[in-house]
């Protein structure tokens, strides 16, 4: 996560959406930067509401506007997968290395998920406490040049960014019966993605 006061933004790192580029390039220009623990470093919309944003509210009377990435669903399962196919990864219970993108989101959709597909929701990422405030700018993975003309404009800076955490190529192939059963069960995966910008 990074925080920029002066332009009262927060800039929430939703795992899997190319947020260490992101990091990387502006942890310089950043006010706050959080990159650990993992728990604080991809801080959904609700604990960011409830800790870091009542710090602003306390002490400085003001709130930070949040914004964030979504990845189409499909996609975003592709990248954990992916990853999680590393050569480091080989003999750890993450790993993908042996079982195809099918298998993968098969697994995914089971209650409980394996320890190896158990990667959360991007849709519970945004979920708002009762209370609290969502996230104001939510852009599309793919659309880069809208997530750097926003960011560019907001901070008035160019920003340069560079390939950081790049997986292994995998075959990303699902089955129709698979994918039909993904999008039902997941409706709302996909109702996340469609509403960004």
């Amino acid at each position: 996560m990074l925080v920029f006061y002066e332009e009262r933004l927060a800039f929430l790192a939703v795992p899997k959406t190319g947020s260490t580029a992101y990091h990387s390039a502006l942890k310089d220009r950043a006010d706050l930067v959080v990159t650990g623990p993992p728990a604080l470093k991809h801080a959904p919309v609700r604990r960011c509401d409830r800790f870091f944003q009542n710090i602003f509210r306390k002490m400085y009377d003001t709130d930070m506007e949040i914004m964030a990435v979504v990845r189409e669903p499909i996609d975003w399962l592709g990248s954990w997968y992916k990853f999680r196919s590393r050569d480091e990864r080989i003999g750890h219970p993450h790993s993908t290395r042996d079982m195809s993108f099918d298998d993968y989101v098969q697994a995914y959709m089971k209650s409980p998920r394996p320890e190896y597909a158990d990667v959360g929701s991007q849709s519970q990422f945004f979920r708002t406490r009762s209370n609290g405030r969502g996230a104001d700018h939510v852009f599309k993975y793919e659309n880069q040049d809208k997530i750097l003309d926003f960011l560019e404009n907001r901070l008035d800076m160019k920003i340069a960014l560079q390939r950081e955490n790049v997986s292994p190529t995998r075959d990303l192939a699902l089955s129709a019966k698979t994918e039909q059963k993904f999008r039902k069960r997941h409706a709302l995966e996909f109702e996340c993605h469609e509403k960004a910008q």
